[in-house]
């Protein structure tokens, strides 16, 4: 995976997890607290998985850098 390929998916799990924010700020009162905590809970690994991505593209930034003469 190149580091545009990373970043490209990066970019899509912070959509996700925009929309993912959006439908816990449109909870009403009366959805129950399980719905909210099934939402923080994607949030969380939406969160931690754009972390990784960012991480990979920055991996793969330094290893095509360091490829070239």
């Amino acid at each position: 995976m190149s580091s545009d390929d990373a970043l490209a998916r990066a970019e899509e799990l912070l959509a996700r997890l925009e929309a993912t924010r959006t439908q816990l700020e449109q909870l009403s009162p009366a959805d129950d607290a399980d719905k909210a905590l099934d939402i923080l809970t994607e949030l969380a690994d939406l969160s931690r998985a754009v972390e990784a991505e960012l991480q990979r593209a920055k991996s793969e930034a330094e290893a095509e850098r360091d490829a070239q003469p």
